[in-house]
C-alpha cells in the first residue's frame, strides 16, 4: 500500500486463516506420512531421498496449501478499506455512496471514502465539504475547509493536481458548483472557493558526485525533487530539510549539502509549499 490515510495507516492486516511457513507445513505432512507407514507396519526409510515420489508429492501439497491460505487471506483483506484495490475498492466505496472519478487512483479514492464516512452527517461538517470538493474533479489534488476567526464564511482552498498546484477558473467553478448544490450546502452557509495560496521556496545545494557518475546526475536530481514535490507537497505539508535531502540523494551522488532553505519551513494548513528555482552547484567528486 502506498499512501494510506492516517486513520488506516496503523491498522494490522486481518488474517482469517493461520499463516505458516512452507517448512513447517512440509514437516507436518512428512510426520503424518511416517505415522501412517508405521501404523501399517511398514518401515519407511527413504524419506531423506530427494527423488522419493512421496516426498515430492508432500512438497507439492505443502506449497499448494500455502498458496490457498494466502489467497483466502488476500480475498478477506479485499473487504477492508485499507487493503482493497481496483474493482474491490470500487465496490467497497459504493457502500458509502462514493464513485471513482475517471483517472482517479486507489489512494485518492480511499481518502475520499474516509472523508465521506467522517462527514456522513448532512450538517455541513468540514469532512463532508472536503469530501465533496475532492470529488468534484479528478484534478483536485487536495482541499482545505476552514473559517477565519468568528466570520462564519466557509473558505475552501483548492490545490490542483496540475498547473503547478494553482486551481484555474474552470476547476474552481467545478468545485463551487459541487459545494453549492442544494443537497450539499447548508441553508445558512456561505461558501467561498479559491485557489490555495502557495509559499514558494527556492532550493539551493552543493553537490559532490561519485567518481564515475555522469554529469546528467544533476538533471536527475532536479527531476527527482520535482516529481516528489508534486506527489507529497499537498496542503499543510511542512517543508523539512531532511525530506529535501532524501529526494536529492539519487544514484551517483556522494554527498549533498543543502544551503537553502537553512531551516525547516512550517506551512499553514490552508497553504502549500511551492517549488521555486532549483540551484545545484557541483563541488567536485569524492568517495
Amino acid at each position: 500500500m502506498s499512501e494510506l490515510p492516517a486513520e488506516l495507516a496503523n491498522l494490522p492486516a486481518p488474517t482469517i486463516v493461520e499463516e505458516i511457513s512452507f517448512e513447517a507445513r512440509y514437516a507436518d505432512l512428512r510426520a503424518k506420512l511416517v505415522e501412517l507407514f508405521q501404523a501399517a507396519g511398514v518401515d519407511y526409510d527413504v524419506e531423506a531421498l530427494e527423488t522419493d515420489p512421496a516426498q515430492i508429492l508432500l512438497q507439492v501439497a505443502g506449497y499448494g496449501d500455502l498458496l490457498l491460505r494466502q489467497r483466502i487471506n488476500e480475498a478477506i483483506r479485499s473487504w477492508f478499506l485499507a487493503y482493497a484495490t481496483g474493482g474491490d475498492l470500487d465496490v467497497l466505496a459504493q457502500w458509502y455512496d462514493v464513485a471513482r472519478l475517471f483517472g482517479e487512483t486507489d489512494d485518492a479514492l480511499r481518502r475520499r471514502v474516509v472523508l465521506a464516512i467522517q462527514g456522513r452527517s448532512p450538517g455541513g461538517t468540514e469532512a463532508r465539504y472536503r469530501s465533496i470538493a475532492l470529488g468534484a474533479n479528478v484534478r483536485v489534488a487536495d482541499a482545505s475547509v476552514y473559517t477565519d476567526g468568528r466570520d462564519p464564511t466557509i473558505h475552501v482552498a483548492v490545490f490542483a493536481a496540475d498547473n503547478g498546484g494553482v486551481a484555474d477558473a474552470g476547476l474552481l467553478a467545478a468545485v463551487d458548483a459541487a459545494l453549492q448544490a442544494p443537497d450539499v450546502r447548508m441553508v445558512n452557509d456561505t461558501i467561498v472557493v479559491a485557489s490555495a495560496a502557495q509559499q514558494v521556496t527556492g532550493i539551493a545545494a552543493n553537490v559532490w558526485l561519485l567518481p564515475q557518475a555522469a554529469e546528467s546526475v544533476l538533471q536527475r536530481m532536479q527531476a527527482s525533487l520535482a516529481a516528489a514535490w508534486k506527489r507529497d507537497m499537498l496542503l499543510g505539508r511542512d517543508l523539512s530539510r531532511s525530506w529535501l535531502l532524501a529526494q536529492l540523494q539519487v544514484d551517483g551522488v556522494q554527498r549533498v549539502e543543502l544551503t537553502s532553505p537553512a531551516v525547516d519551513i512550517a506551512i499553514p494548513f490552508n497553504k502549500a509549499a511551492g517549488l521555486g528555482a532549483i540551484n545545484l552547484t557541483k563541488m567536485g567528486r569524492a568517495y
